[in-house]
């Protein structure tokens, strides 16, 4: 049982590899992929799509930063944003704006697993377990 699922993420990371060009995932390539993959069922197909899909996922979040705010932000502040952490993880990153009252006011930045926080909340929870 353990060499079947290992069998099936070494399908899902082959079929992810596929998936990237130059670094990037392509939309193009994963379409591809998944065309493939019901033209030619493997073993365990469900589980490999899963697999798969997980992959392609966390790829995804890793090039975007999720920008949490509880007021206005301007565009030039996320391209601001998406520059520097481009920059920093030195790939390409598009900053994406989410509103988020429960901030009160800041920011939280989330690049995949990743979590960058300058709000009034982070710092009342600083201050508050300081105590």
């Amino acid at each position: 049982m353990a060499s079947g699922k290992k069998q099936t993420q070494q399908l899902a990371r082959q079929f992810f590899k596929l998936s990237v060009v130059d670094g990037v995932l392509s939309a193009e390539r994963v379409s591809g992929v998944l065309e493939y993959i019901e033209l030619h069922r493997p073993p365990q197909t469900l589980a490999v799509l899963k697999a798969y899909e997980r992959l392609v996922t966390a790829e995804f979040a890793r090039g975007r930063a999720v920008v949490e705010h509880a007021g206005a932000i301007t565009p030039a502040a996320l391209e601001s944003i998406g520059a520097a952490m481009s920059q920093k993880y030195r790939r390409p990153i598009a900053a994406v704006a989410r509103p988020n009252p429960s901030l009160l006011a800041g920011l939280r930045v989330r690049v995949g697993d990743d979590t960058y926080e300058s709000s009034v909340v982070a710092q009342l929870a600083a201050l508050g377990s300081a105590l």
